[in-house]
């Protein structure tokens, strides 16, 4: 397996990630066909990759599954 330069990535944090620093999911965008996601709050323990189909899918379940979401 090759190894993915992530160092020039731009990351997003999660629009659910909490005010007070926890549950902290940033996102990078910009690897075609991949999704890096990593804890923000420990940036240098690396991220995990996902292909784009992968995470639209796991996506799309949270999102089903939100309260007051259609399931």
């Amino acid at each position: 397996m090759r190894a993915i330069d992530l160092s020039a990535v731009s990351w997003r944090r999660s629009s659910y990630s909490n005010t007070s620093g926890g549950e902290c999911v940033e996102v990078a965008h910009g690897i075609p066909s991949l999704v890096p996601v990593r804890d923000s709050k420990a940036p240098t323990l690396g991220a995990l990759l996902f292909t784009a189909p992968a995470w639209a899918a796991f996506v799309g379940g949270v999102r089903r599954e939100e309260p007051g979401g259609a399931a």
